[in-house]
């Protein structure tokens, strides 16, 4: 072979490598990025294409896919959507997915490892392939009765089973329909995508366990008392309870709400001091406390700790390096701790739990297309903030915060209930939260809650955690409890 001719053939040979190399790196290592790829409508229609499967609560479909004369295949519809909404999310040919059908995609859609077998059966058997059933903990009764009692407020509800750590309840308000955005065309999505944006109270965002967190005001006196009663201190021990605090190393003043005293002799117990949420008997005992052991007993009840419900859950926190002034106004919840409603109702149900907290979690079950189980939730201890003793002490403390302090609203007939009031300020312009969280009954714990009301709800500046918050605590403790 002359020279001219072996160059010849070296060139074809170096483009036939390239192609071969080419088309390999498209088609087996651009793959997942090309498949994943909004612009790739093959991918579009071949997902929209398939049965996906519903999201079930207490045996019935709160999001379902029907077969539709159109190049999609099928349509997502969401039964009672506004209501679920920040359950299931979204699940949209334009904005992809979110809540639920987000976390829970591949089994839904059918293509989790766990439903390989059942992938493979339908290939044996020539039956059409069906995306998994996705069972929820979801109460329907709890769930109704947090939406109902919080009307048209902004905040959120969030009810656990303390025993479990299963999500019985989760609201968020204000909310929105997500059969709008699942919807097949293209521009009406856009503008119902477009409204929802700009929309006033931002109702897209999951306040019960994402994106916003906010000060939790007097519930976290249940961690500063935890760390209290920890390291010692009994809950009839005497405590100073000024009319008001002087910040350590200021001149600034704190008092009690209201401009209130907690005692005519400038002391109380730990007991009497929740009770009535006497902020200048906590301020003072958390900065003799000091911030390591609020912060280690904040990190316990789980402040910090990553959580998926499946859905990501936004972090609580507590404050890195608080000066001494700054950790006064940590103890009562201010300055900069900051929470999620789902971290508030983990505080009470593992006092409710005889302190053991148990993970939270809103998928039951997932099921085949026949049903079969293919997996199932198994409660997980995610710790042990308190001990024993301290629970049961807490929980008579927040037995007496409802018979005779600040939670009387939250009294069910016949029913012992614990819990704790929170009134958290924001800035000066607006009115502060209004925050309850219990659990009951308080001998044999069934349901812990927590409900934020958002800048005092329809009492404004003029609310209370007690007033506000404790009657929608109330009204979900009475729908799980009449099951």
């Amino acid at each position: 072979m002359n020279t001219p001719l072996r160059r010849l053939a070296t060139v074809v040979v170096v483009m036939f490598l390239a192609l071969m190399g080419g088309a390999t790196w498209v088609q087996f290592f651009q793959a997942g990025e090309l498949n994943a790829d909004q612009r790739n409508v093959r991918t579009l229609y071949r997902e929209f294409g398939s049965d996906r499967g519903p999201i079930v609560v207490a045996g019935e479909s709160i999001a379902s896919s029907a077969p539709v004369d159109d190049a999609f295949g099928y349509q997502r519809s969401y039964a009672q959507g506004p209501l679920y909404a920040h359950v299931t999310g979204f699940y949209s040919v334009v904005y992809r997915r979110s809540g639920i059908e987000a976390a829970m995609n591949t089994e839904l859609n059918g293509s989790a490892d766990s439903l390989f077998y059942s992938r493979l059966q339908d290939l044996v058997t020539g039956r059409e392939p069906q995306g998994a059933a996705v069972e929820l903990t979801i109460d329907p009764a709890a769930q109704q009765a947090a939406w109902d009692a919080l009307g048209d407020q902004r905040g959120a509800v969030v009810a656990l089973d303390p025993r479990t750590g299963a999500i019985l309840a989760l609201v968020s308000k204000p909310s929105f329909d997500p059969n709008v955005l699942a919807g097949h065309d293209t521009a009406a999505v856009v503008a119902a995508w477009e409204d929802l944006q700009a929309a006033e109270g931002d109702p897209m965002a999951n306040r019960a366990i994402a994106g916003t967190t906010y000060p939790p005001g007097s519930t976290f006196k249940l961690v500063t008392a935890a760390a209290a009663l920890e390291g010692g201190l009994a809950p009839d021990a005497p405590i100073p309870a000024p009319d008001t605090y002087t910040l350590p190393t200021t001149s600034t003043s704190l008092g009690n709400f209201g401009g209130s005293s907690c005692s005519p002799t400038g002391e109380t117990t730990l007991a009497d001091a929740l009770r009535i949420s006497c902020n200048t008997a906590f301020a003072q005992l958390g900065v003799e406390l000091g911030d390591r052991l609020l912060r280690e007993q904040a990190e316990a009840f789980g402040f910090g700790t990553p959580l998926d419900v499946p859905m990501k859950v936004t972090e609580s926190s507590f404050p890195a390096d608080p000066s001494a002034p700054d950790t006064a106004l940590s103890a009562i919840g201010q300055y900069e701790v900051r929470v999620t409603p789902l971290q508030v109702a983990m505080i009470s149900a593992a006092i409710a739990n005889d302190g053991v907290l148990m993970e939270p979690h809103l998928v039951r079950a997932v099921r085949s297309g026949d049903l079969e189980v293919v997996t199932e939730t198994d409660p997980t201890e995610l710790g042990r903030p308190v001990s024993t003793q301290t629970a049961a002490t807490l929980r008579d403390m927040m037995v007496g915060v409802v018979e005779s302090g600040t939670g009387q609203r939250a009294q069910i007939s016949g029913v012992q209930v614990a819990g704790k009031s929170g009134t958290a300020e924001t800035t000066d312009d607006v009115a502060p939260h209004a925050w309850f969280t219990a659990f009951a009954p308080a001998d044999d714990p069934q349901v812990a809650v927590a409900v934020i009301v958002e800048n005092g709800g329809d009492l404004g500046s003029e609310a209370t955690g007690g007033a506000v918050a404790a009657p929608i605590a109330r009204a979900v403790i009475e729908a799980v409890l009449a099951e």
